[in-house]
């Protein structure tokens, strides 16, 4: 059966791979983002792929425009199966050198944008009492890093706003899921693009992995969505831990190294997509990879492992069953032999 698949920031970074990833299987993929040059190549790579895609310009922050999204979507191709919270926008800087407006607009992007599209796809999945909403989350969500306050801040708000939900839809049983995908840092074109007063180039904290890897993550949320939030990358675990374990232990040494390791050698371009999409102006498509394709890995253990939890339980009993039963040959061929005589006097 065809899914209908609704990706916002699908133009590039982690959208463009969960298309590309949709489109493989057929889907009708929906492309919601700003920037139309991005758009149009995504949608020619759906169509190549085997998908049918749907090209739809709209700011996420404006909930009139997402709602048109969605009512182009359904009547196109009909009831929507998966929608995916994945657009935002941030500013690299230290919390006092950001303006009022640039907070308001990387709030409303970044957190408004996913209640936006949640209320869009809640209209029409609550009807036909079905549909699974995906919220593109981070480890950010759950421990904040210097010089990202707005993204950190955001990210939270959309932990708490989806714990809300799936509360009250679980009160009114409802078969409309909601789940996170907690993803690690992923190499994408936000860091060449994304507004900053830094003195250097931004980065992502390594070990960095292919929006792939956030792609595949994602959709297997999509579909298994009873659990409420899925942890892609063994360093999102090992960072959400970390956090709950020793919090003051890692502001300590957020503190000494967040400000180098958020920033490469290179200075930053200048450019910003804050207020208009960065392919606007000269129709550019910067498509799912960022600038640091040589330090990404292309797969994730971990993230693969949480993929075939049946397998990997069938492995472990595997491995259980064999140790046990070295252990008790290694038992009897030790043991010393009993007489008897040894036996009567038990």
């Amino acid at each position: 059966m065809t899914q209908t698949v609704v990706i916002t920031g699908a133009s590039a970074g982690i959208g463009r791979a969960t298309a590309r990833l949709y489109a493989g299987r057929g889907a009708d993929v929906v492309l919601i983002a700003r920037g139309r040059a991005g758009l149009e190549a995504a949608a020619e790579e759906v169509a190549a792929l085997g998908g049918r895609p749907l090209v739809q310009v709209a700011d996420v922050a404006d909930p009139e425009q997402v709602d048109a999204a969605a009512t182009a979507a359904t009547e196109l191709f009909g009831p929507l199966d998966v929608w995916i919270n994945c657009a935002f926008s941030t500013v690299f800087a230290p919390f006092e050198e950001i303006t009022p407006e640039e907070y308001r607009r990387a709030t409303e992007v970044t957190y408004l944008g996913f209640v936006n599209g949640t209320r869009a796809a809640l209209e029409r999945m609550l009807p036909l009492d079905r549909g699974t909403i995906v919220q593109v989350g981070s480890a950010l969500g759950e421990r904040a890093v210097p010089l990202q306050s707005v993204y950190c801040g955001a990210k939270h708000a959309v932990n708490g706003f989806t714990s809300s939900l799936r509360t009250e839809l679980r009160h009114r049983g409802s078969n409309v899921h909601v789940t996170i995908a907690q993803l690690p840092a992923v190499n994408t074109p936000q860091f060449s693009w994304v507004s900053s007063r830094l003195p250097r180039h931004p980065q992502p904290v390594p070990p960095i992995y292919q929006p792939e890897v956030a792609a595949r993550g994602i959709a297997h949320a999509a579909d298994h969505p009873r659990r409420k939030q899925y942890y892609v990358g063994a360093t999102t675990l090992a960072t959400i831990w970390a956090n709950r374990m020793a919090p003051a232990l890692l502001d300590r040494y957020l503190a000494r190294t967040g400000f180098d390791s958020q920033q490469t050698d290179r200075r930053p371009s200048g450019e910003h997509n804050l207020h208009e999409p960065a392919d606007g102006v000269q129709g550019t498509d910067h498509g799912a990879h960022g600038v640091f394709d040589g330090v990404s890995h292309r797969w994730s253990l971990e993230a693969a492992l949480a993929r075939h939890p049946a397998a990997v339980a069938s492995v472990l009993a595997v491995g259980v069953a064999a140790a046990a039963r070295a252990g008790l040959a290694g038992r009897h061929a030790t043991a010393p032999r009993r007489g008897p005589l040894a036996l009567v006097r038990r």
